[in-house]
């Protein structure tokens, strides 16, 4: 059953290669909102719809790094626009917090925000045990990855039903899709699969709404979640994608299926997966993860 799965997907991903890509601005609307997108991951995201002449609201904590990224936006993609909010996620339920709220639903007002990126995210502290770990730095990974990300949803969702269609993309983890435990990182990968299950339930309620609700899911990534230490400890760094080349395969993707893991090495690494036994994941995994833990103390 696995291997039949398994195949089905691979071929999917060979059909959406082949196929012409979703022309995203005319399909979903002319604005985006993408969190965190002054680094990594969001920023090659950011890069990328620009390119496909999406205009954005940028949502991040640091303002110079914002009016940065929108520069260079500017510079590279001259006929988009952009607007930048201000906004800590770790603060949301806070005074702070709904004030910033605020400036994201004047922002987008009167836009036709098409597409919700929602990148920003918080991986450490990680390779420790829980009760190694500051608790409030664990409370804030939760606060950011879970919180904040349901509250930017439902303040852009309004908008969408309101136009009758849109695509909210989530940002995944291949610790809760390809491998049944991911110790030492353990919060971290628990809040993904929030946001995997919180996918699948807002694309089975608004679907039908003609919006599009998508958990993309990325593996490793040179971004700077991954140190040069750890990257240094891989098996296999050829599966470890580049964020400009994952995004570009991202934006494809956007809009077909509910699940999916956009690059292609990735995808073939998901399959090989399948097919280890879980007490091999857990025992390597766990493994891999101490040396992590040593390289970090």
């Amino acid at each position: 059953m696995y291997l039949s799965a398994a195949c089905l997907r691979l071929l999917a991903h060979l059909a959406l290669c082949l196929r012409r890509p979703i022309n995203l601005r005319r399909h979903y609307g002319s604005w985006a909102v993408v969190t965190g997108p002054t680094t990594g991951l969001g920023r090659s995201m950011a890069m990328e719809l620009s390119r496909r002449g999406i205009s954005l609201v940028l949502l991040d904590l640091d303002a110079a790094n914002l009016q940065y990224v929108s520069a260079a936006l500017h510079e590279a993609h001259p006929g988009v626009e952009t607007k930048t909010v201000v906004f800590d996620l770790s603060l949301v339920g806070t005074a702070a917090g709904d004030e910033s709220m605020g400036r994201l639903k004047e922002a987008t007002e009167g836009l036709d925000v098409g597409l919700l990126v929602n990148n920003a995210a918080v991986n450490r502290p990680g390779a420790l045990y829980v009760h190694e770990a500051d608790v409030e730095r664990l409370a804030r990974m939760v606060l950011v990855n879970v919180m904040a990300l349901t509250e930017v949803t439902a303040a852009v969702l309004p908008g969408m039903l309101e136009r009758g269609r849109g695509a909210i993309v989530n940002v995944g983890s291949g610790s809760t899709v390809a491998v049944p435990s991911f110790p030492l990182y353990t919060v971290y990968s628990a809040t993904k699969r929030y946001v995997q299950h919180l996918t699948r339930c807002l694309s089975v309620e608004y679907k039908h709404r003609g919006i599009d609700v998508q958990c993309q899911v990325p593996f490793y990534v040179h971004t700077g979640m991954l140190s040069p230490a750890i990257k240094a400890t891989m098996t296999f760094p050829a599966f470890v994608a580049t964020a400009d080349a994952y995004a570009r395969d991202a934006a494809r993707w956007i809009g077909h299926g509910v699940l999916c893991v956009p690059d292609a090495s990735q995808q073939l690494q998901w399959f090989l997966a399948g097919l280890v036994p879980d007490a091999v994941h857990d025992w390597y995994r766990l493994r891999q993860h101490l040396k992590h833990r040593a390289i970090l103390r």
